[in-house]
């Protein structure tokens, strides 16, 4: 009881008035890298398109496939979308010296899981509503992979 009173007020008066700048400034760079992860996603699986379009083997399909499966565990790959994400030491340097916000890095690292967590929701919802495709046409396999795509980024 005696604490409450003091801390509502210290928050209220110092903290409050900030907090939606201080969102809007660090959700740039969070936003920024899961749209990196958004276009890898769709430069993965159009690469997968123009290589089934060029050769029509099923076989290289299903291995391009299981690769894509991989991608969120792919560091060189991923590191584009989680380097986005670095911008936020220097924002939040700033925060350090002015809330005593500590453990950085800690904010980061959630921040990069879940962009990994994103990219293997989005590889395994493409997968499962790819997977009763395969077995079509192989002429329609393309257009597929295309509309599954773009309802999985939807």
């Amino acid at each position: 009881a005696s604490v409450s009173e003091p801390a509502q007020k210290c928050c209220t008066e110092n903290i409050q008035p900030f907090l939606t700048s201080i969102l809007e400034e660090l959700m740039g760079p969070v936003s920024s890298g899961f749209t990196e992860v958004r276009s890898l996603f769709d430069k993965e699986v159009n690469e997968i398109i123009q290589d089934f379009q060029k050769t029509n083997d099923m076989t290289r399909l299903k291995e391009n496939m299981d690769q894509l499966m991989t991608l969120p565990f792919n560091s060189v790959k991923m590191e584009p979308c989680y380097l986005k994400v670095n911008l936020l030491q220097e924002l939040l340097q700033d925060l350090k010296s002015r809330f005593k916000v500590y453990h950085i890095d800690v904010v980061i690292q959630r921040t990069q899981n879940f962009m990994q967590e994103l990219m293997e929701n989005a590889v395994y919802t493409f997968e499962q509503l790819f997977s009763p495709s395969r077995q079509a046409d192989s002429a329609k396999v393309a257009t597929t992979i295309e509309k599954v795509k773009l309802r999985v980024l939807k």
